[in-house]
């Protein structure tokens, strides 16, 4: 049975002016283990990938009913890639979570179904 679904969207060039002017915002979005990811990547790629990070942890907070704040920080979830390259939530640690990450030139998207176990 679905628990929650969250989805968000963000303009890539919004979190590249954002980053551009502060330049911790990775760091107030990522956990130690997505920077090192983040800092690894080719400057082209950097504010899709944040872009894309972000909207995934809103879409997850909005599946869980209570959006990024009192209840949960971004750096209480955190997103690996498996073998495969498919995107999943390390933290928080919890059956059931689909997530799905996309980007185009000018988006990035992200969709998080919790189904309860």
């Amino acid at each position: 049975m679905i628990q929650g679904i969250g989805l968000d969207i963000v303009e890539i060039e919004r979190i590249h002016q954002i980053r551009t002017r502060q330049s911790r915002f990775p760091e107030k979005v990522l956990t130690k283990s997505e920077l090192e990811d983040y800092q690894g990547l080719k400057e082209t790629r950097k504010s899709e990938f944040l872009a894309g990070r972000f909207a995934a942890k809103e879409a997850f907070s909005k599946a869980l009913g209570t959006g990024i704040g009192k209840e949960l920080s971004f750096h209480e979830m955190e997103i690996m890639v498996d073998e495969r390259g498919k995107p999943y939530f390390k933290k928080p640690k919890e059956t059931g979570v689909h997530l799905s990450i996309t980007h185009s030139r000018d988006y990035a998207a992200a969709q998080v179904i919790i189904e309860s176990t």
